[in-house]
Order: C-alpha cells, then structure tokens, then sequence
C-alpha cells in the first residue's frame, strides 16, 4: 500500500469475529486483529475508513429473532458499533455504517442472491423461506433505524472527543433510459426513487420519496415523526459505491401482477446497453459517475460524498496487463475531478479493489484487484497489474497513458510521461 501510494484504506470490521453472539462478550482475538490492522495502517500513514456492517450478520441474532427483519437489530447494531467507537474510535475519523444497504436489502430478502438468502416465489428461485414482497421493505426500514441510531450514539456520546465522520453506503448505478419515449424518461425517474431515494430521501427530507409509498403501499413500514426526526439529517457523508449504467424501459404492466416484490413496484426493465450507443463503453460509464453526483448535488443539497467503490471485473486469469481496467479508472477519475470543479462536494476516491479477493457474485472467477493474487502459491504471493502501476504513478502525480506503461519481469518502464492535460 505504501509503495502504491494509497492515503487511506477501506475495510469492514466484521461483527462475528469482533462479537461472535452477536450482543456481549468481545472476542479478544477479534479485538487484536483489528487493532494491529489499525495501528499498522496509521503507522505507515494511511488512514483507516471502517465499515461496520458489510452483510456479515451475527448468525444467532438470525437464529433468535430473524435479524435485520426485527427491531432487535437496531438496539444490538448499535451496542456492536459502541464497542468499535470505543475501542477504535481514537484512531478511525471515517465510520461507514452499512456497505450497500439497498442492495442488501434486495439481494437478502428479495431475490435472495446474497446473504441471508430469503425470498419467496417467483421472484426468488432458491430460497427456503422468506416474503420478497414486504421483507425488502421491513429490512429497509430498519437499516435506516440502526443507521440513524448509530449516527445519534456517535455524535451525542464521541463526536465531542473523537471528532469523526459517520456515513452510510449505498450501491449507486447511474439510471439512463433506454430510448427517448417519454415512457422511457419517467420510468428512469422510477428507477432512481427507488434505488437511491429509498434511503437518500428519508435521511435528507425525513419521508420516502413519494412514489415508493405509492407504489409499494402498505408494504412498506410508514416513517412515524419520531421515526423521521431521527433518521432526518443522520449522516456526515454519503458514500457511494459506482460501477455502471442501468438503462431503463418502462414496464406498466408489472403494476398488474396480484404479488409484487420491489422490481415489480418500480414497472420498469432494466438493460446494460441503451437502444443505440454511438460511444465507447467506457466513457458511457464514466458520464454515468458524473451525472449521479450531480444529480446527487442538485436534488439531495450537495452533502458530502465519498465513492467508496470503482472499478470493472475481468476474468481471472492471471494476466497483468488489464488495459481495460485502466482505461476505466483513467475515465472515472477525470470524470470526478469534472464534477468537483462543478461543484460536487466529493471529498474522497476508493478504488475497488486493492486485491483480488473473493467476489460476492463471482466468487474467484471474478478479478477486480490492482494485484494479482496467486491462488496456487501457497504464500498467496501478490502481482501488480498493469492498473497498479497506472494509478500508483497516478498517486504520485506522474499520470500516465496505459500505452505508455511497459511490464518486464514485473517491473514498471514508463517509455514517456505526459500528465493528463485534460484533467
């Protein structure tokens, strides 16, 4: 990390290993694991951004009152959190609370992709048990709880003494629609009430956005004022986690269906590709970076932002020169910098991932690392990658073209140096 040039990283503590019951008794193993990562870090001057809650629920809380599908949660989330503000919170600023906390909530309880795996037919395939109709909701619902719950510990109990930053994280897909009907633009508009606004507009206005409450009625828990008044307002900073663009058809007829889950409610399709692409990939995807954080700016009043997340999956297969993952990183930072001079109050860059390390969705199949990590080696030795070199030279103030990078016998040789006059 250090030869890279990085000034902070990002990880999860993980609540299992830290509180194995999930409430009580500190794994002390778990506690020394995370302070020497912590004190390592600072040492060699790189600042530590912790995310509490990265899907790993404590599985006797699932086991006792179905985990974040109870209230419980809020009350036992929260005494996990006092004890990594207490315990880390003199040498950690940055708390993320959830990674991902709307996708959590559909891939876990709606089409059951992703821990803890519930979901109910025909939205879901492989599940045991669960209700993909009203369980995203209620999980939604008090992700939002335990959230705001925590931001009110931190800022009444250490804010004062520790003088840290709390935030929440939500997957950010930019939304485009598919084609220019009208049908089209609206139902984009959908997409990103109901992705993003789920979550950005109670914590900003204090409700959901109208459209989710319309169309999920009923299933979705009512905010009460109290409610409300706590999550209003609870946060430091939003941190996004940026891949793609989602382009957007509109699909009225799913508002039809006797049983909807949240996709049906949003009445929409979602495509990787709009109807006619004149441009290269790439910059479709850094323009869709661009305009999420000035939507973000415009609409939300401009809060804080980190990206916590960006990068592009390859195929693992050992191979270190992944232009691709170059040209799109080249791409997506030119792009931020373009929305900070526009006014974008981004305060930080996380690149996904340092490592290759084990995909949620692609397991080891899926490479996004800057180093390779050799599997078959028994000391897992790590490789950088072409993208390594690129954005440590990027770090450093030396940006360079991936043409003009060469590999040989994993060293670096930059055959000409040229900043991006651009950005």
């Amino acid at each position: 990390m250090v030869d890279t040039g990085l000034e902070a990283y990002r990880f999860s503590i993980s609540w299992p290993r830290l509180i194995p019951n999930g409430r009580g008794h500190v794994n002390p193993k778990g506690l020394e694991y995370y302070n020497n990562l912590i004190n390592e870090l600072l040492m060699h001057g790189i600042q530590p951004h912790v995310t509490l809650f990265h899907f790993d629920s404590p599985q006797v809380l699932e086991d006792e009152y179905g985990g974040w599908l109870s209230r419980k949660m809020v009350r036992d989330f929260t005494a996990f959190a006092d004890v990594c503000f207490k315990e880390f919170g003199d040498r950690v600023l940055h708390w993320t609370t959830l990674n991902e906390a709307n996708i959590f909530a559909i891939g876990g309880y709606d089409n059951g992709i992703s821990p803890p795996g519930r979901c109910s037919l025909p939205f879901g395939l492989m599940c045991t048990e669960g209700n993909s109709s009203t369980e995203p909701y209620i999980a939604g619902h008090n992700l939002l709880l335990a959230h705001s719950s925590v931001v009110k510990l931190y800022h009444t109990k250490y804010k004062a003494i520790q003088h840290g930053f709390v935030g929440l994280n939500l997957l950010a897909p930019w939304f485009s629609p598919y084609s220019n009907a009208t049908e089209d633009v609206i139902a984009t508009q959908r997409a990103i009430d109901f992705y993003l606004g789920w979550f950005l507009h109670p914590l900003v206005f204090g409700d959901y956005p109208d459209i989710v409450k319309k169309n999920a009625g009923k299933r979705i828990p009512a905010l009460t004022p109290r409610e409300s008044k706590l999550i209003k307002g609870s946060f430091d900073f939003i941190a996004l986690n940026y891949y793609f663009i989602f382009y957007v058809r509109d699909n009225p007829s799913s508002l039809n269906m006797n049983i909807r889950d949240i996709t049906a409610d949003m009445a929409l399709n979602i495509f990787f590709e709009p109807e006619d692409a004149p441009q290269n990939e790439n910059e479709l995807e850094a323009s869709g970076l661009f305009a999420l954080l000035e939507y973000i700016k415009k609409v939300y009043a401009n809060p804080p932002i980190y990206v916590q997340e960006n990068g592009v999956g390859t195929k693992r297969n050992g191979t270190l020169i992944d232009t691709p993952r170059v040209q799109y990183m080249r791409l997506c930072i030119g792009t931020l910098l373009d929305a900070i001079k526009n006014g974008s109050n981004t305060k930080g860059y996380f690149v996904w991932s340092f490592l290759d390390v084990f995909e949620l969705l692609g397991g080891y199949q899926t490479a996004y690392g800057l180093y390779y990590v050799d599997l078959d080696d028994k000391q897992l030795r790590r490789y950088p990658k072409l993208s390594a070199h690129w954005y440590s030279n990027f770090l450093k103030g030396r940006s360079i073209k991936p043409d003009e990078i060469l590999v040989v016998d994993n060293e670096t040789i930059v055959s000409s140096t040229s900043i991006l006059s651009d950005h």
